[in-house]
Protein backbone atom coordinates (compact mmCIF):
# COMPACT_ATOMS: atom_id res chain seq x y z
CA UNK A 1 0.00 0.00 0.00
CA UNK A 2 1.17 3.71 -0.54
CA UNK A 3 2.21 6.09 1.37
CA UNK A 4 -1.14 8.02 2.88
CA UNK A 5 -0.53 11.76 0.75
CA UNK A 6 -2.16 14.81 2.44
CA UNK A 7 -4.87 14.79 0.78
CA UNK A 8 -6.24 11.61 2.11
CA UNK A 9 -8.64 11.63 5.23
CA UNK A 10 -7.11 11.66 8.70
CA UNK A 11 -9.16 7.73 9.01
CA UNK A 12 -7.09 6.59 6.07
CA UNK A 13 -4.11 7.99 7.50
CA UNK A 14 -4.40 6.18 11.04
CA UNK A 15 -5.75 3.02 9.21
CA UNK A 16 -2.58 2.66 6.96
CA UNK A 17 -0.14 3.62 9.84
CA UNK A 18 1.45 0.90 12.09
CA UNK A 19 -0.54 -0.56 14.77
CA UNK A 20 0.41 -3.39 17.44
CA UNK A 21 -1.07 -6.16 17.46
CA UNK A 22 -2.83 -7.70 21.25
CA UNK A 23 -1.65 -10.96 21.52
CA UNK A 24 -2.80 -12.56 24.32
CA UNK A 25 -6.86 -12.23 25.85
CA UNK A 26 -5.02 -10.04 29.26
CA UNK A 27 -3.77 -7.78 26.65
CA UNK A 28 -6.97 -7.12 25.55
CA UNK A 29 -8.65 -6.95 28.95
CA UNK A 30 -5.98 -4.06 29.63
CA UNK A 31 -6.83 -2.38 26.11
CA UNK A 32 -10.82 -2.53 27.01
CA UNK A 33 -9.92 -1.30 30.39
CA UNK A 34 -8.24 1.88 28.94
CA UNK A 35 -11.40 2.11 26.20
CA UNK A 36 -13.65 2.30 28.75
CA UNK A 37 -11.59 5.08 30.63
CA UNK A 38 -11.96 6.99 27.43
CA UNK A 39 -15.43 6.18 26.85
CA UNK A 40 -17.58 9.65 25.90
CA UNK A 41 -19.34 10.86 23.06
CA UNK A 42 -16.38 11.08 20.64
CA UNK A 43 -16.04 7.60 19.53
CA UNK A 44 -17.17 6.02 16.10
CA UNK A 45 -17.72 2.41 15.78
CA UNK A 46 -17.64 1.43 11.99
CA UNK A 47 -18.94 -2.29 10.98
CA UNK A 48 -16.99 -2.34 8.01
CA UNK A 49 -19.49 -3.01 5.06
CA UNK A 50 -22.06 -1.28 6.35
CA UNK A 51 -23.38 2.05 6.19
CA UNK A 52 -20.24 4.64 7.24
CA UNK A 53 -21.32 6.23 10.38
CA UNK A 54 -21.79 10.03 10.04
CA UNK A 55 -22.10 10.33 14.00
CA UNK A 56 -19.96 9.22 17.34
CA UNK A 57 -21.71 7.07 19.31
CA UNK A 58 -22.91 7.87 22.89
CA UNK A 59 -20.55 6.72 25.63
CA UNK A 60 -23.21 4.69 27.06
CA UNK A 61 -23.15 2.69 23.75
CA UNK A 62 -19.51 2.69 23.41
CA UNK A 63 -19.45 0.55 26.34
CA UNK A 64 -22.03 -1.60 25.37
CA UNK A 65 -20.11 -2.55 22.22
CA UNK A 66 -16.90 -3.10 23.80
CA UNK A 67 -18.39 -5.44 25.95
CA UNK A 68 -20.50 -7.50 23.27
CA UNK A 69 -17.43 -7.47 21.06
CA UNK A 70 -15.42 -8.93 23.46
CA UNK A 71 -18.16 -11.97 24.63
CA UNK A 72 -17.69 -12.45 20.21
CA UNK A 73 -13.98 -12.67 20.11
CA UNK A 74 -13.81 -14.58 23.28
CA UNK A 75 -16.48 -17.36 21.84
CA UNK A 76 -15.73 -16.98 18.17
CA UNK A 77 -12.06 -17.43 18.16
CA UNK A 78 -11.14 -19.98 20.49
CA UNK A 79 -7.89 -20.01 20.79
CA UNK A 80 -4.97 -19.36 23.11
CA UNK A 81 -4.26 -16.09 21.80
CA UNK A 82 -6.41 -13.28 20.74
CA UNK A 83 -4.34 -11.77 18.09
CA UNK A 84 -7.16 -10.16 16.00
CA UNK A 85 -7.06 -6.84 17.87
CA UNK A 86 -4.86 -4.03 16.63
CA UNK A 87 -4.63 -1.15 17.90
CA UNK A 88 -2.38 2.07 17.84
CA UNK A 89 -1.26 3.03 21.09
CA UNK A 90 -2.22 0.33 23.67
CA UNK A 91 -1.67 3.06 26.84
CA UNK A 92 -3.70 5.69 25.06
CA UNK A 93 -5.57 4.23 22.04
CA UNK A 94 -7.47 6.29 19.67
CA UNK A 95 -7.76 4.09 16.63
CA UNK A 96 -8.57 0.47 17.32
CA UNK A 97 -8.91 -2.50 14.19
CA UNK A 98 -10.93 -5.79 15.61
CA UNK A 99 -11.04 -8.10 12.64
CA UNK A 100 -14.49 -10.43 12.49
CA UNK A 101 -13.14 -14.14 13.99
CA UNK A 102 -15.00 -15.96 11.16
CA UNK A 103 -13.41 -13.89 8.55
CA UNK A 104 -9.66 -14.09 9.03
CA UNK A 105 -8.48 -15.41 5.78
CA UNK A 106 -5.00 -16.74 5.86
CA UNK A 107 -2.89 -15.65 8.45
CA UNK A 108 0.33 -13.32 7.98
CA UNK A 109 -1.62 -12.23 4.64
CA UNK A 110 0.31 -14.96 2.73
CA UNK A 111 -2.60 -15.48 0.60
CA UNK A 112 -1.96 -11.75 -0.75
CA UNK A 113 -5.55 -10.84 -0.26
CA UNK A 114 -6.07 -8.22 1.77
CA UNK A 115 -8.64 -9.17 4.75
CA UNK A 116 -10.50 -5.75 6.21
CA UNK A 117 -11.19 -5.36 9.99
CA UNK A 118 -14.86 -6.40 10.78
CA UNK A 119 -14.86 -2.92 13.08
CA UNK A 120 -12.63 -0.03 13.82
CA UNK A 121 -13.14 2.00 16.65
CA UNK A 122 -11.63 5.78 16.03
CA UNK A 123 -11.80 9.44 17.24
CA UNK A 124 -11.84 10.58 13.52
CA UNK A 125 -14.72 10.02 11.13
CA UNK A 126 -14.28 7.26 9.09
CA UNK A 127 -14.22 6.67 5.86
CA UNK A 128 -15.66 3.69 3.29
CA UNK A 129 -12.98 1.26 3.68
CA UNK A 130 -14.40 -1.39 0.94
CA UNK A 131 -14.61 2.05 -1.53
CA UNK A 132 -10.98 3.16 -0.97
CA UNK A 133 -8.97 0.66 -0.33
CA UNK A 134 -9.35 -1.15 -4.06
CA UNK A 135 -8.80 -4.98 -4.23
CA UNK A 136 -5.07 -6.29 -4.81
CA UNK A 137 -3.39 -6.52 -8.22
CA UNK A 138 -4.08 -9.98 -8.30
CA UNK A 139 -7.65 -9.95 -7.42
CA UNK A 140 -8.48 -7.58 -10.28
CA UNK A 141 -6.06 -9.92 -12.66
CA UNK A 142 -8.24 -13.02 -11.29
CA UNK A 143 -11.52 -10.69 -11.57
CA UNK A 144 -10.63 -9.11 -15.61
CA UNK A 145 -9.50 -12.86 -16.63
CA UNK A 146 -12.70 -14.80 -15.75
CA UNK A 147 -14.81 -13.04 -18.25
CA UNK A 148 -12.24 -12.40 -20.67
CA UNK A 149 -13.18 -15.09 -22.80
Amino acid sequence: MSAPSALEPEFLKRFQAGSTGVLHWNDLDAVWARLREQADDHWYIYAVGDAVPQTPVSAEDFRRFLEEVDHLLRQDHDEDYCGIVYVDDRDAPSFVKIFDPNHLGASCGSSGLRILPGWVLSRVPPVDLQAAIPPTGSRRRWWQRLFSR
